[in-house]
């Protein structure tokens, strides 16, 4: 194979210039390394449930409603919960993964099976939402199939494993099963059209599987991130931090389970709450300052994970806010779905573009640094954040401003998935196998 020179540029610059993109394109590059086919099957996914919700929206908004054989709001939980987010974790998963356990590397080609499983199965759930929920039941049979035989083959690699720290994993590896289980239960409540099960299983899935899987690689990756491109921080990441997130986590999945099951909470649990949520938030965006979200700044990709970190601590502090309205008010007032997605947008959204951008840079060959115009995603990504936050709070400019946050956040999507989408099916720009 051919090296193809590119210029070497350090990890802190700010505007590092891409190598010049290899010749020629072909699916079987997508085999040749884990991240390959998930992340490109998550771009996939990615962009046609930006578009698709988008368009569910401005045909609303338009007097045009699309119809629906599940209720928009538990579709649209679905779909953004667990369509990309599954696809991108396999990706990660089993390329750090087996580092993490000291494992050989995993044949791209065993991932092929399940990840084309649910492609499929999501080709199926996507119109049977608006045509038949039993249709979709079908289609989701399939994405449960093919996300528990990768939880399967992870759980080969874990038990395989004789490293002393396999904390992290175990934590993603439990979490994942969690997400398996939650789809297979999300077939039985499309089957039978229980929305209460399917909103359920949705926000256990939430809570207990994708935000605990992005904890703990939060706590993994960062504080050792930080510490490589900026040696005044330590990689503090004691473990009793972990723990501590992931309980809040599974609390809130709790607490949404109970109100769903048993109606609205009474107002002294909702007290009981935010009174927990209070110094959750307190203690994470301590947590973001002593892992250097300042001085992040500095270096573009290391900010862009900072930034999608405090997010986090702002979804708690949000939540407890709108919790102790709740429990004040009698339930007459609460800050609405602005803590649900500064979490889903602003944390896992901003988390999840940040990490896919760096692992996609570096495992094509090219520089660390982000340049322009990731830097532009990010950003018109955050936007979009903000702007859905604001239009939760702001009842009279809701439709306008959630149209505009959709509109931000479809940009930057479609974008991501364009542009490293094309990575994914050529060869490093180095030259290099992988």
């Amino acid at each position: 194979m051919k090296t193809i020179p590119v210029r070497a540029v350090q990890v802190g610059e700010p505007d590092g210039a891409p190598a010049s993109e290899p010749p020629g394109w072909s699916l079987r590059w997508l085999v040749v390394a884990p991240h390959r086919i998930g992340f490109f099957a998550a771009a996939c996914m990615l962009a046609v449930s930006a578009l698709w919700w988008g368009t569910a929206l401005l045909s609303r908004a338009a007097g045009h409603e699309l119809p629906w054989a599940v209720a928009p709001p538990a579709a649209h939980a679905l779909l953004m919960g667990l369509s990309f987010t599954p696809l991108f974790i396999a990706g990660f998963l089993f390329t750090a993964g087996p580092k993490w356990l000291g494992e050989p590397a995993v044949d791209a080609r065993m991932l092929c099976r399940p990840i084309l499983l649910m492609l499929a199965g999501w080709c199926i759930v996507l119109p049977g939402l608006h045509l038949a929920a039993p249709w979709a039941a079908a289609g989701m049979v399939l994405v449960a199939g093919g996300w528990s035989r990768l939880c399967w083959r992870f759980l080969a690699i874990l038990r395989a494993s004789r490293v002393p720290d396999r904390s992290h994993a175990q934590v993603v590896a439990t979490a994942c099963m969690v997400g398996a289980v939650t789809m297979w239960v999300v077939v039985g409540a499309l089957a039978g059209s229980d929305l209460t099960l399917l909103r359920a299983a949705t926000q256990v899935a939430l809570w207990c599987f994708v935000a605990t899987v992005f904890v703990a690689v939060s706590h993994r990756m960062i504080p050792f991130f930080s510490a490589s491109a900026l040696p005044a921080l330590d990689a503090w990441r004691p473990m009793w931090l972990l723990w501590t997130m992931v309980a809040a986590l599974w609390g809130e999945a709790f607490a949404a389970v109970a109100a769903l099951g048993w109606g609205p909470l009474p107002f002294w649990l909702r007290g009981m709450q935010a009174a927990i949520e209070l110094p959750v938030a307190v203690l994470l965006l301590w947590l973001a300052l002593r892992w250097g979200v300042v001085q992040s700044l500095k270096i573009r990709m290391l900010a862009m994970l900072h930034a999608g970190f405090l997010w986090l601590g702002l979804a708690y502090a949000l939540s407890a806010l709108s919790h102790a309205l709740m429990a004040t008010t009698g339930g007459e007032l609460s800050l609405g779905l602005a803590p649900m997605h500064a979490l889903t947008m602003g944390y896992l959204g901003a988390t999840l573009l940040a990490m896919a951008t760096r692992v996609s840079s570096g495992h094509s060959g090219r520089s660390l640094a982000a340049d322009n115009t990731a830097w532009a995603m990010y950003w018109v990504l955050q936007a979009a954040v903000v702007l859905r936050v604001v239009a939760a709070l702001w009842e009279a400019g809701s439709m306008g401003v959630t149209l505009l946050a959709v509109l931000a956040w479809t940009t930057a999507t479609v974008a991501w998935a364009l542009r490293y989408g094309r990575w994914f099916v050529r060869p490093r720009v180095d030259g290099r196998p992988g």
